[in-house]
């Protein structure tokens, strides 16, 4: 997948390019918004990694210009520390915000976790994606995050919604902790085996609440979860 990095300070753009390339991301670096928009122009970008401080212009700005036309992924770079900026750089379509200094390797995992959210990556395990298979006792309507169950509406958290939409399309396949951490979480490095598991329990009850003499999701033993297929 493409990147494209606005920083105007070249020793931190060789690092996240180097970190990048390494990810397996082709990453274009630009020092300038001008150069920036006809990178923009040009199409192909999966994500832009936006610095906030360019010395022809303002990232939040370029951001704004961007979001007019595009809904690309933008993980926003700055110095600045403040809450206030932060809220900011969020509510004009920032899909994530890192203050310098920060781990290019960090940066990186943040890429592939959104890339995986909004463009549904196999997680760069080289195996080919099954065509999803959609449970026929589940309904999943994306605008509203709603999921049905035996024509029962779901109340759901964002990660039990996370993780039944992964089980829904993939019935049968088994994903590891592991796994479910790096396709559901937000920052996967930060959570635990034992935050899946709780997960998954606040899940089960709710489906049993709803048809209680089955458990639509099966357990591995030393493998993962899996939703059982045929129900």
């Amino acid at each position: 997948m493409k990147v494209l990095l606005v920083e105007d300070e070249p020793s931190i753009a060789d690092n996240i390019t180097y970190t990048l390339g390494t990810d397996g991301f082709e990453c274009t670096w630009v020092a300038t918004g001008s150069d920036a928009r006809e990178e923009v122009a040009k199409g192909g970008i999966d994500l832009i990694v936006l610095d906030v401080g360019l010395p022809d212009c303002s990232g939040f700005d370029l951001c704004s210009e961007i979001r007019r036309d595009l809904d690309t992924p933008i993980i926003f770079l700055t110095a600045r520390a403040d809450e206030i900026d932060r809220v900011v750089g969020l509510e004009i379509g920032g899909d994530d915000y890192m203050v310098k200094p920060f781990s290019p390797r960090e940066l990186s995992a943040r890429v592939r976790a959104i890339l995986r959210r909004t463009r549904g990556s196999s997680g760069g395990n080289g195996a080919k994606e099954e065509p999803d298979q959609a449970s026929p006792v589940f309904q999943i309507d994306e605008g509203r995050c709603l999921i049905r169950y035996h024509g029962a509406d779901l109340n759901l958290s964002r990660y039990e919604y996370r993780l039944l939409c992964v089980f829904i399309r993939k019935p049968g396949w088994v994903f590891s902790r592991d796994k479910l951490m790096e396709l559901v979480w937000d920052e996967p490095e930060a959570s635990m085996d034992r935050t899946v598991d709780a997960h998954i329990k606040s899940l089960r009850a709710k489906l049993r609440a709803v048809k209680s003499d089955v458990d639509p999701i099966k357990t591995h033993r030393g493998m993962g979860y899996a939703l059982k297929e045929n129900l």
